[in-house]
């Protein structure tokens, strides 16, 4: 900077004062030469091209072609080195060869001079060179409903289950890609499933009751990560009646899904802070409060009349009036029935019995059914409540079958599973009783006490034979 102050000094007379160049030049003994290339960098670049440039080989023109090519190699092997370490092995070699020794700073201006891309490849491999330098492209889908992508979070925050505990929600989130609208959403708790995706792609599609959102229709593209939820068979089922297609991205690679990565972000970091629970460095602020019923009502107010409603800095316009465009009809399903009988409930194929059909232990009748004994059907049912399934004979409704043990109540598969488990421990802790009585009655001989009288038995040795033995 002094170096481009004084230079500066030097042209300021011609530049605010209106003394020409070549005076200005002589009376600070420049070379008229050297004062116009200054007054050119200046026009140029301003104070900044005045100073001193320095050479970007400065460092490493005085060594040696083969010292250099050490040291950048030893910065690209693997293990990854310090430049301390760096420099402790250079000069040792540079000993050896007779090399000038290179200082610290030498080696460290050498390290900063190689390309970041060049070592994040060599020393973090493929991967992270893909994720920080690779060119990507954004796409970006022409029309409403053309794209949607759907992916879930766990969200930072703490709200109480239905026993009072404190536990981590899951966010299911369905986006429109071209608007960047929220089609659909689900709040719960446990791990991620294809009935939560079910859910919310049911709430995406239909038409919803509050006129703010109007979003709904069936997309062309569902795209979606490899998660087990998103490639079951349901799912694939559900996009074959529904005629949308299922698009999965590349395994490892979630650039294409950072959209709605980006929406989860600003959920975690402008909705949840305001409420009790929220996690900051892993630990509540204010203990939590709300139930799962309270976190998606807040969730559900602020997507519909703040997220949807605001401007998005990439489209510049609002999702919703982005989505709306200038007025078309969405694709939609028959009726909501029918939709739930894609999404909600699953399908399964059996076979009718004599007394009924079975499934997950239980036994479902109607007299409907009376005809079709022997006969292959496919059942479908909601896992939230397993007391009642529906019944389709060659893709046609035939009847609702029911449990007659559970017709007033409301079971689970989940219940169901449970109950198998606590039945399962039941068994196993009967088993350990009855051998551990075989045990008592049937004591180790080798554990028996001995008396002091009795004499420890000689400890018998087996004597070996070996065939050339006479």
């Amino acid at each position: 900077m002094d170096d481009a102050m004084r230079r500066f000094a030097v042209l300021k007379p011609h530049l605010e004062d209106g003394v020409s160049l070549a005076t200005a030049a002589r009376i600070a003994d420049v070379p008229i030469r050297t004062a116009q290339r200054w007054l050119a960098h200046y026009r140029a670049f301003g104070l900044k091209g005045l100073e001193r440039q320095r050479r970007s080989d400065a460092e490493t023109r005085k060594l040696p072609h083969e010292l250099v090519r050490l040291i950048e190699g030893l910065v690209l092997r693997k293990p990854r080195l310090s430049c301390a370490a760096i420099h402790r092995r250079v000069t040792a070699m540079a000993r050896v060869q007779d090399w000038r020794i290179p200082t610290y700073s030498t080696v460290y201006s050498i390290i900063r001079a190689l390309d970041p891309a060049m070592v994040t490849l060599a020393q973090d491999g493929a991967t992270a060179y893909r994720d920080h330098y690779e060119l990507i492209y954004r796409h970006r889908a022409t029309a409403p409903n053309a794209l949607w992508q759907a992916d879930h979070t766990m969200l930072d925050i703490l709200i109480l289950d239905a026993n009072g505990t404190a536990v981590r929600p899951w966010l299911t989130v369905i986006m429109d890609d071209h608007s960047r609208a929220i089609a659909g959403y689900l709040v719960f708790l446990g791990a991620p499933s294809a009935l939560q995706t079910s859910l919310a792609l049911r709430q995406a599609i239909w038409r919803k009751q509050d006129p703010d959102w109007p979003v709904c229709g069936i997309p062309d593209v569902l795209y979606v990560d490899h998660g087990s939820d998103f490639t079951s068979e349901h799912l694939d089922q559900a996009a074959a009646a529904l005629r949308f297609q299922i698009i999965y991205s590349a395994v490892a690679r979630p650039q294409g899904r950072g959209k709605i990565e980006r929406f989860f972000g600003t959920v975690n970091t402008e909705i949840l802070p305001d409420l009790p629970g929220c996690l900051a460095q892993g630990k509540p602020a204010i203990p939590p409060k709300l139930s799962l019923t309270e976190l998606d009502t807040a969730i559900g107010a602020w997507i519909i009349s703040t997220y949807n409603a605001r401007i998005h800095s990439e489209t510049g316009a609002t999702p919703i009036s982005c989505w709306c465009g200038k007025g078309w009809l969405p694709q939609m399903p028959e009726s909501l029935e029918d939709l739930d009988l894609l999404l909600v409930m699953v399908a399964k194929p059996r076979t009718v019995r004599r007394d009924g059909v079975h499934f997950q232990g239980l036994r479902f009748m109607s007299p409907i059914l009376a005809p079709y004994v022997g006969e292959a059907v496919t059942i479908r049912y909601d896992p939230r409540d397993i007391a009642e399934i529906r019944v389709f004979h060659k893709n046609r409704f035939l009847c609702r079958a029911i449990s007659s043990e559970h017709a007033h109540e409301t079971v689970t598969l989940k219940d169901i599973q449970t109950a198998r488990s606590a039945h399962r421990r039941a068994l196993r802790s009967q088993i350990n009783e009855r051998v551990s009585a075989v045990a008592e009655f049937l004591p180790d001989r080798q554990k028996r006490p001995q008396s002091s009288a009795e004499p420890a038995p000689a400890r018998k040795t087996k004597l070996r034979t070996y065939q050339t033995d006479d």
